[in-house]
């Protein structure tokens, strides 16, 4: 079982991957809320009509 510590990356190898999906991906959903939140009438009908 130790065997395989050895061939594992270092941590901030999957820190730095990690970090890499989670902050677009929280970037994303954040627009995604302001822009739910914030966009005037006439652009949320364009979006739900098209």
């Amino acid at each position: 079982m130790f065997k395989y510590f050895g061939s594992l990356p270092p941590f901030l190898t999957f820190g730095g991957a990690l970090l890499a999906f989670l902050i677009p991906y929280l970037f994303y959903v954040a627009s995604n809320k302001l822009h739910e939140w914030g966009d005037p009438p006439w652009k949320k009908d364009r979006k739900t009509n098209s």
